[in-house]
C-alpha cells in the first residue's frame, strides 16, 4: 500500500502532467520559434598566466630570510628572501683594497712618469727610461681600471644575496625553505601576474580555417560557470605532429576575479550561423528523469509538456528537438507556472 507522502506526490506529479483549463493567473511567457544562432565548436583548455618569472638563486649560500610563501601578493622590487651576504661582502671589502693598492702605484708611476720626461728633456734619462717610465704608468692604469671592475662585479655579486621581484604579482610556489643552501641556477619561488591571463586551447587542424575565418570568441571558466568574452585572439603558426593540432591562445580581459593560472577552461569558437528551434534555458523544468516545459495555451490552460532537448546555444537558449511546435508559448518561470496550476486544479 502507498504512504499517504507518496500517493500525494504522485497525485500532485499527475496534476502538473495534465492539461487544465482557465488557469487562476497566467504567468509570463514567450513563444517558442526559429531562431538564427551562432554555431559554436568548444575546446577544452587551461588558464594560464601571460607575465610569469621563476626565480633563481645566483650565488651560493645559506637562505638566512624567507619573507614571503605561496599566496601572497607581492610589489616591485620587494625583498622575498636573503641569502648569507657574508661571503660577498668580504669580496667586496678585499677589491676595494686592491683598488686602493692600484690608486697608490697609479699615482707613484705617473710621479715617476713626469719625472723622467723632465730628465730625459735635460738630457739626464735616456729614452729607453722614459719608455719604460711610460709603460709602468700605462700598466699601472690599466691594473686599477681591472681592480675597479672587480669592486663593480664583487657589489653585483652581493646584491644577488638580495632576492626581490621583478614585477607585481603573486607567489604561486616557494621552492626554498629557511636554513637551505642556494646553488646557481637553484629555483627559489615563480610568481606570476593575475592582471594578463589567458587560455590555451588546442584545436584539431582541420578546425582552423574554420575558427580563423570568423570573429566571436568566448572562454567559459568552468569553476565559476562564467563566460567571459575575449581579448584577444592567437592562432600559432605551427601544429603538433603527434596530436596533429594546432594551439590557440586568447587573452582575457584584465583584472578577472577568481580566475587563476591551472584552472580548466573551455573556449567557444563560432563557426557560423543556423536557424534552430530554440526555447529559454530558465523554462526548462527537470524532474528526476523528465526533461520538459509548461505550455500555455490561448485559452491560459497550462500543461506540462516533455520535451527532446539538444545543447545550449549560448545566451540564445537550448535547441529543442522534439515535443513542441512553432509557435507555442511556454512559462518563462515554471514555478509560478506550477502554483497557478495547483490553483487551477483546487477550484474544480
Amino acid at each position: 500500500m502507498k504512504t499517504l507522502s507518496t500517493l500525494g506526490a504522485s497525485i500532485a506529479l499527475a496534476l502538473a502532467l495534465s492539461p487544465v483549463l482557465a488557469a487562476a493567473q497566467v504567468p509570463a511567457t514567450t513563444i517558442v520559434d526559429f531562431r538564427s544562432v551562432t554555431l559554436t565548436y568548444a575546446a577544452d583548455g587551461l588558464v594560464e598566466a601571460i607575465r610569469t618569472s621563476t626565480l633563481a638563486a645566483q650565488v651560493p649560500g645559506r637562505i638566512v630570510e624567507m619573507r614571503v610563501t605561496a599566496g601572497d601578493k607581492v610589489a616591485k622590487g620587494q625583498v622575498l628572501a636573503r641569502i648569507d651576504a657574508r661571503e660577498a661582502s668580504e669580496g667586496v671589502a678585499v677589491n676595494q683594497a686592491q683598488a686602493a693598492r692600484g690608486e697608490a702605484d697609479l699615482a707613484n708611476a705617473t710621479v715617476t712618469l713626469e719625472r723622467t720626461r723632465k730628465l730625459v728633456a735635460q738630457n739626464f734619462a735616456s729614452k729607453a727610461a722614459l719608455d719604460k717610465a711610460q709603460a709602468d704608468f700605462d700598466a699601472a692604469r690599466a691594473q686599477l681600471g681591472a681592480m675597479r671592475a672587480s669592486i663593480s662585479q664583487s657589489i653585483t655579486v652581493q646584491s644577488h644575496t638580495v632576492i626581490t621581484a621583478p614585477f607585481a604579482g603573486v607567489v604561486s610556489e616557494r621552492l626554498a625553505e629557511l636554513g637551505d643552501m642556494a646553488q646557481p641556477g637553484r629555483p627559489l619561488f615563480t610568481i606570476f601576474d593575475p592582471r594578463d591571463l589567458r587560455v590555451a586551447a588546442s584545436v584539431p587542424q582541420d578546425r582552423v580555417s574554420a575558427i580563423r575565418g570568423n570573429g566571436g570568441v568566448s572562454v567559459e571558466i568552468v569553476a565559476l560557470k562564467q563566460r567571459i568574452g575575449a581579448a584577444r585572439v592567437t592562432i600559432l603558426p605551427s601544429a603538433d605532429p603527434r596530436t596533429h593540432t594546432t594551439q590557440v591562445r586568447v587573452d582575457l580581459p584584465n583584472n578577472l576575479a577568481g580566475v587563476l593560472p591551472g584552472q580548466f577552461a573551455r573556449v567557444h569558437f563560432a563557426i557560423g550561423t543556423a536557424k534552430k528551434l530554440m526555447i529559454p534555458a530558465q523554462a526548462v523544468v527537470r524532474r528526476s528523469e523528465v526533461t520538459g516545459a509548461y505550455v500555455v495555451d490561448a485559452n491560459g490552460a497550462i500543461s506540462l509538456r516533455q520535451l527532446r532537448l539538444g545543447e545550449p546555444v549560448g545566451d540564445a537558449g537550448i535547441e529543442v528537438l522534439a515535443g513542441i511546435t512553432p509557435g507555442e508559448k511556454v512559462a518563462l518561470d515554471p514555478v509560478a507556472a506550477l502554483a497557478a496550476l495547483r490553483q487551477t486544479r483546487a477550484k474544480q
